[in-house]
């Protein structure tokens, strides 16, 4: 018996209550689970608890929690400061939402034009997925085009127009500098697949190339500036992509979802030196909570005020509105609650060192990790930025979605288990998110587990 089915087995008889409260969930949850992502073989593991890093499951077991709700909770779970701008905002203001403007939004937003170089102004949205679309419907109205080009292997949220070659079959993908549009999703139509340009990641040459030749069709390019939160852009690429996009009169736009907060306060565009024409944020903003903000130049982001389109024009008795505003609304939009925990978040990052402990820590894991797998002679490295990064299994240089696909994925899954056994959390295959309160016996820990799975694999 191999030793990859021996640490299955003893999966499923530690988590025998994920796997019961699976199965019940099954019942009335399709697979199981709220998103797809969520989900992993055999089953998910279901979790009951956590407070700081450390998680535990409805079977009782501890886990060095590296997940973090996808990067979401930079503080940990329950942190005190989060908690008291909650419960103080619910007490002060009486209600958990007012469906009304409220100060807690210019504050949010005043904070966030201060801190991204690339914000004029802020609307908020309830998640990262609300504001890339919202992102997308005001790159369109701005320019007059209705085509979008992205990143093959980038990641902007679950709907049609976005959802399209993020982990394609290279079979299907087409030729690196000229990929071709891959559905991810059964239920998509081809206007999405014909109306979605898919741009080669680090290829300036290539990406120009393809941008110059649909300049008439595209509206806006959207990346991230970290694909999947660990594969850096190039610093060249990055300001390229910039000067290009702004010849031709294509909008530029960040999906800061992941690296917003991660990489520094100020985001990527702050790092990069280079300014988006709009920025969509989510995850570390809400403080736990679900948000989500998307931020830009003034000259875009004004076509969504409601004063716009005020001015009514008769002619020969009829009635028409002139310059209609972009609609944009939702009832939970900057949501008080959400706002109260986000502001603390930032609050605490802002403190004197906070930040720079988080990506000493970072940067101390990631090189001990990888002095670990040099000295068992596993070709391994990490691949990231601020306090975000990925192992790899290969040693050759990996730059997009390409390179990541000749890596050894198996040795990453099997590892991913032992590490689930010895007590060290991430979904199989993900990212690892730093947080503040990783503390330093969490990181002793977690490179001694390495190890024992390391030797448990040989």
């Amino acid at each position: 018996m191999s030793a990859h089915v021996v640490r299955e087995m003893n999966f499923e008889d530690k988590t025998r209550g994920s796997k019961q409260a699976y199965e019940q969930a099954k019942s009335v949850i399709p697979g199981g689970v709220t998103a797809n992502i969520k989900h992993f073989a055999p089953h998910p593991i279901i979790m009951d608890q956590a407070t700081g890093s450390q998680l535990t499951d409805v079977d009782g077991n501890h886990y060095i929690d590296y997940l973090l709700c996808y990067g979401a909770l930079i503080l940990g779970h329950g942190h005190e400061a989060v908690k008291d701008a909650v419960y103080k905002q619910m007490e002060q203001c009486g209600s958990f939402v007012f469906g009304a403007p409220h100060n807690l939004e210019y504050q949010m937003a005043q904070r966030l034009v201060d801190l991204f170089p690339g914000m004029d102004q802020i609307r908020f949205t309830n998640s990262g997925l609300e504001a890339t679309l919202l992102s997308i419907r005001l790159a369109q109205a701005y320019n007059g085009k209705h085509k979008v080009a992205k990143f093959e292997g980038h990641y902007h949220g679950g709907y049609d127009q976005m959802l399209v070659s993020v982990n394609p079959d290279m079979e299907q993908a087409g030729e690196s500098d000229e990929p071709i549009s891959v559905a991810e999703s059964s239920g998509m139509s081809d206007y999405h697949l014909e109306h979605t340009v898919v741009l080669p990641f680090n290829d300036l040459e290539a990406t120009e190339k393809i941008l110059k030749a649909r300049q008439d069709e595209i509206s806006a390019v959207i990346l991230e500036p970290v694909q999947g939160g660990f594969i850096p852009a190039d610093e060249s690429f990055m300001k390229g992509l910039r000067e290009v996009t702004e010849e031709l009169g294509i909008v530029l736009i960040f999906d800061e979802v992941k690296t917003g907060f991660r990489l520094n306060v100020g985001g990527a565009q702050s790092l990069y030196g280079v300014e988006p024409d709009l920025t969509a944020l989510g995850k570390v903003l809400g403080g736990g909570f679900p948000v989500g903000a998307l931020g830009g130049k003034i000259e875009l982001m004004d076509l969504m005020s409601p004063e716009r389109g005020q001015d009514i024009l008769t002619s020969g008795g009829n009635q028409q509105v002139t310059d209609r505003a972009l609609f944009h609304s939702g009832t939970y939009n900057g949501h008080p609650t959400v706002l109260a925990a986000g502001l603390a978040t930032i609050e605490e990052l802002e403190k004197p060192g906070v930040m720079e402990d988080l990506l000493k820590k970072t940067e101390y894991l990631r090189n001990e990790l990888e002095n670990l797998y040099n000295r068992y002679s596993i070709p391994m490295q990490t691949i990231g930025m601020g306090s975000i990064f990925n192992i790899v299994f290969t040693n050759e240089t990996v730059r997009n979605y390409r390179d990541l696909s000749q890596a050894d994925m198996h040795l990453r899954k099997q590892l991913d288990y032992e590490l689930l056994d010895l007590g060290v959390y991430t979904k199989p295959g993900n990212r690892y998110s730093m947080s503040t309160v990783h503390s330093d016996e969490d990181i002793q820990a977690t490179i001694n587990a390495h190890e024992q799975a390391i030797q448990r694999l040989r």
